[in-house]
């Protein structure tokens, strides 16, 4: 029961300090996300005593005796009332829910709203992005707009760093590699100069490198769930790389975001679409592939489409869509039928393989020669099928992996069991002496030539629809109402072309500037990666459950930017960049430590470890082994023994040897069961799921690697030799972009070369950014 003295008395006893205005998107949401909405939210399904408050028409309905809020009369609110109740059947919320109880500050946040009016607000990420006003005279804009943060905190912006971190900071995040001590020498002086110059031409030189597509293009394939191999128990190889190259060249081709967008959506519907365009289509491709016998296909397709439906979500509009699949959403406003009505956008494509004739004017000219030839007759002849047991019987293990994948399936096939495409592609490989008909040796040799030609998974539509349906809870067994494709009704409309919407139309209006979210979330994703934290911190949820924006002024000035200047991604990782904030020194002091330890005011750089693959690149390079070819087919550089059998299936794991064994962590061929041990322990993600945001763990595992791996064990031997010819310090300087203190220098100097060079490869500052 209400007890109205008791509710007075605490009443007043809370309202003894005044707080400022109170706002609902800042201060109350956040308390109703995490305490109220899992039950009186948007989820009707489940819903606690038909009592929605994420709505204003919700929350002050009238009931019986009071209304959960009356607006600007706290004491007439029954949600205010049974905050304050002691009674374990009254109180809020519920001692069963098993949530810890408000705390004075937020109780007291509660009762200011109510009393000032309960004025609800919409959702900040659903609303358009508006460029807040910056003074001509107010510097740098991201600066600006910093600075009140700042100053709130009670700090000052951090001085510049040194030089010589400067450009080890801006090379490592543009392209992922360490500057050269030449580079380093060359910067200082030029800084010394004229600093606003030599950032200048640093900036221009490292965004030309084809090293900055290398370096972005890993941090666009985590999102994309880019692995080499199919995934689930079997994890057999795939081969999607010329995607994976795609993303590489649009980076570097300055691939405007919203047409990177569109290709990687929708590419096979553009008009004319080109190879590069189909290629790109390999996105949704990255999903899983379950290759045990005696499975449902088309659960495991529903899976996949499933798949692209959350990530589409996650990685474009920072939703958590797929939490709608089974229901709807508990928190953010997409009911079940809206998350089906995007599954039908992904529930119409075939997903074929693609040959891939990388700009060879010949080689569709081949295949149009090969429709006209005679079919090859369904099995070889006795002579030929003589030649192909012989050249079969001469393969050994590695012959074998270097097949194509047709031929090898061909060649795992047993005899007995062989279709006549298998034939075909054993007799164009061996190219047995038995094919004298100029029909079937010319046909052979047109197949020997298209399956050296790599091939890559991409989408198509179908030329006959599938009917789309909510699966209940779903299942795919249980189909429900058919829907149609559609998108989020919390979003601005959907503007398709013809009478059925399509992928190519999604993908449109998701780079729509009209829509609030796309912008802000991946220019958030661009600030992570250069300061280490967001501000969005949830990158992967801007709903009603994620973290406000500490900075939303700033989140919508880089938002408006980014649409302003025709999606280019380089304007704004430029912005940032050239301001102060980026530049700044990560070296903390006391006072820093005390009121800002997240550093939440950007008042600071921070010191970020590197990603898994670029500590063993800036291994390669400081070592000087690193062989700088972009693109091609992955490579295999040494594991520890024994990491293959760990899965279960075993695959081969055929060491690369050459220039291929010193290549960038990009180009590693990554299984997804069973990754590269270097990777792994350095938080690399494995590619089941979308990564929006790598985690980044701090573990002995990570220095026993970094002395033990061989990978590691080579690159300090090469670094020996380095020490041997140009002494210790040029060595230092390969490491960390500066000469070593006399301290460093009187602990180094007495070491074998081959210690010292281990020692500097494991120092926290060789992997780390400052």
């Amino acid at each position: 029961m209400f007890r109205p003295a008791f509710v007075l008395q605490i009443t007043l006893a809370i309202a003894a300090a005044a707080p400022e205005a109170v706002r609902f998107n800042r201060d109350i949401r956040p308390i109703l996300a995490e305490q109220c909405l899992s039950c009186h939210g948007f989820d009707a399904k489940h819903r606690k005593a038909d009592l929605r408050l994420d709505t204003p028409e919700g929350a002050t309905a009238p009931r019986d005796p009071l209304p959960a809020i009356t607006p600007g009369q706290p004491e007439q609110s029954a949600a205010w009332l049974r905050i304050l109740s002691d009674d374990p059947d009254e109180v809020m919320p519920p001692p069963e829910a098993h949530r810890p109880p408000l705390s004075p500050q937020q109780k007291e946040l509660i009762r200011t709203w109510i009393a000032e009016g309960a004025r609800y607000e919409p959702h900040w990420a659903f609303s358009p992005p508006q460029s807040p006003p910056v003074p001509p005279d107010a510097g740098h804009p991201i600066d600006h707009l910093l600075a009140t943060g700042i100053q709130k905190a009670g700090l000052s912006p951090a001085p510049a760093a040194p030089p010589a971190t400067l450009i080890r900071r801006l090379s490592l995040d543009l392209t992922g590699l360490p500057p050269s001590p030449e580079e380093v020498r060359d910067f200082t002086a030029a800084w010394q100069a004229n600093p606003e110059s030599a950032w200048q031409a640093l900036t221009d030189r490292l965004f030309a490198s084809p090293h900055f597509g290398e370096r972005w293009a890993r941090w666009w394939l985590d999102q994309a769930r880019y692995a080499d191999s199919h995934g689930y128990s079997i994890d057999g190889p795939r081969q999607i790389w010329p995607y994976r190259d795609w993303v590489v060249n649009a980076f570097n081709k300055d691939l405007p975001f919203d047409q990177f967008t569109i290709e990687q959506l929708a590419g096979d519907l553009l008009p004319d679409a080109s190879e590069s365009q189909r290629v790109a289509t390999g996105f949704h491709r990255n999903t899983q592939i379950n290759q045990e016998g005696g499975i449902d296909p088309e659960q495991f397709r529903i899976d996949s489409v499933f798949d692209r439906v959350a990530t589409t979500g996650t990685v474009w509009l920072g939703l958590s869509v797929g939490c709608a699949q089974c229901h709807d959403h508990k928190f953010d406003p997409i009911p079940q039928q809206e998350f089906y009505e995007l599954f039908a956008f992904f529930n119409q494509q075939d997903e074929p393989t693609l040959r891939v004739h990388g700009g060879n004017p010949h080689l569709p000219s081949l295949e149009e020669e090969l429709k006209r030839l005679p079919a090859r007759q369904s099995k070889p002849s006795p002579k030929e099928m003589s030649a192909i047991t012989e050249w079969e019987q001469s393969l050994d293990d590695p012959a074998r992996r270097q097949l194509p994948d047709p031929v090898r399936k061909a060649l795992r096939t047993p005899a007995a069991e062989r279709s006549p495409q298998h034939w075909q592609s054993l007799a164009a490989t061996a190219q047995p002496d038995g094919l004298t008909t100029t029909g079937l040796r010319r046909r052979a040799e047109i197949e020997t030539e298209l399956n050296r030609m790599p091939t890559t998974m991409v989408l198509a539509e179908r030329s006959q629809p599938r009917p789309t349906h909510i699966l209940i809870k779903g299942d795919f067994t249980r189909p429900g109402p058919a829907v149609s494709p559609g998108t989020p009704g919390i979003l601005p409309p959907l503007q398709p072309r013809g009478t059925a919407p399509d992928r190519l139309d999604l993908a449109r209006w998701i780079v729509n500037p009209a829509n609030p979210l796309t912008a802000r979330v991946i220019a958030n994703r661009i600030w992570i990666a250069c300061f280490g934290r967001g501000l969005v911190e949830s990158d992967n949820d801007f709903g009603t459950q994620g973290s406000p924006p500490s900075h939303p002024e700033l989140l919508d000035f880089l938002a408006t930017q980014f649409t302003g200047h025709h999606w280019n991604f380089r304007h704004v990782l430029r912005l940032i960049v050239s301001s102060h904030a980026y530049r700044q020194s990560s070296r903390t002091s006391p006072q820093q430590r005390e009121r800002d330890p997240l550093n939440a005011s950007f008042a600071r750089q921070l010191r970020l470890r590197l990603d898994a693959e670029l500590v063993r690149d800036h291994a390669l390079s400081a070592s000087g082994l690193l062989h700088r070819t972009i693109g091609g087919p992955p490579v295999y550089p040494p594991i520890p023994d024994g990491v293959m059998n760990l899965g279960q299936s075993r695959h081969p794991w055929p060491v690369s040897t050459g220039p291929d064994r010193y290549r960038r962590g990009l180009y590693t061929f990554l299984f997804r069961a069973t990754p590269p041990p270097s990777l792994a322990v350095f938080d690399a993600p494995e590619g089941f799921t979308t990564c929006t945001r790598r985690l980044r763990s701090n573990t002995p595992l990570q220095a026993l690697t970094l002395m033990n791996d061989a990978s590691f064990v080579e690159c300090a031997q090469a670094l020996a030799s380095i020490i041997r010819t140009a002494g210790i310090t040029e060595a230092f300087l390969r490491c960390t972009a500066r000469t070593p203190s006399d301290a460093e220098l009187a602990i180094l100097t007495p070491l074998e070369p081959f210690t010292a060079a281990r020692t500097l490869l494991n120092m926290d500052e060789t992997i780390t950014r400052e």
